[in-house]
């Protein structure tokens, strides 16, 4: 039998250790994508300790060297990939966050992570996902990539000002509509996932969700039917009054 495969980028704590925890409870091989080797390999030594098939996998996604010796392993040691949860991810802001205060350099730094690095490991790793047997591409996302949600006045998310962290969620989202498009064809399911607002190092634990109730936003999508949707933004639905379902781009 072959064994399904599935790399999670930024697994070695918070919404991304949930999601390698939750996949290696369905029996999959999890492939821990971390740029730190030491928590890297505290992460999924914790998960093998846990009962699941766990192994580290060196994985700076704003590197091209190191993007490249994980598609290589991979390659090496597993011949293709099934699931790909583009879950790395920073927050940065100047000042008060404000887009007047937003500085370039700011700027760049939070898009190479949260946009340039999901391109370039996506496409690293889409010839050994075009080999499995109907992969899926998750990019975690959020609800203030959304430009509906955060430009209606009636919103929870009105409030929030901001260009950096915000305006790469919503390249993302345009990220995973054009790779759904681009692979609409084949048995490759490309969705964004919001998690919602979890407590993670992130936001500094302040949010309401907890990782695990995030990782169930990329789980569902990483383990998704054949006959179910490509190209969508999905998730918790906080102006809807919680619950799971399709949020606005």
């Amino acid at each position: 039998m072959t064994t399904t495969i599935a790399l999670i980028t930024g697994a070695n704590k918070g919404i991304g250790l949930a999601t390698a925890r939750q996949l290696g409870a369905r029996g999959m091989t999890v492939l821990v994508g971390a740029r730190d080797a030491a928590r890297g390999r505290e992460a999924a030594d914790k998960l093998r300790a846990e009962g699941t098939d766990a192994r580290f996998v060196p994985l700076d996604v704003t590197d091209a060297a190191s993007i490249a010796a994980a598609a290589e392993l991979v390659e090496r040691e597993y011949g293709h990939l099934d699931v790909l949860v583009n879950n790395a991810g920073i927050i940065r802001a100047d000042g008060a966050g404000l887009p007047s205060q937003t500085t370039l350099d700011t700027l760049r730094e939070v898009y190479e992570t949260n946009v340039f690095g999901v391109v370039a490991v996506t496409n690293a790793l889409l010839p050994l996902l075009r080999r499995a047997p109907a992969a899926r591409i998750v990019n975690v996302s959020s609800e203030v990539g959304s430009i509906a949600v955060m430009t209606d006045p009636a919103g929870a998310l009105f409030a929030l000002t901001s260009i950096p962290y915000p305006s790469s969620k919503t390249a993302l989202n345009m990220i995973t509509a054009m790779y759904a498009k681009e692979l609409r064809d084949t048995r490759i399911k490309v969705n964004a996932a919001n998690p919602g607002y979890c407590a993670t190092d992130l936001n500094h634990h302040s949010g309401f969700r907890t990782p695990e109730e995030g990782a169930e936003v990329s789980v569902h999508l990483a383990t998704l039917p054949a006959d179910a949707p490509s190209g969508l933004l999905w998730g918790y639905q906080m102006d809807a009054g919680g619950g799971y379902g399709v949020l606005p781009w």
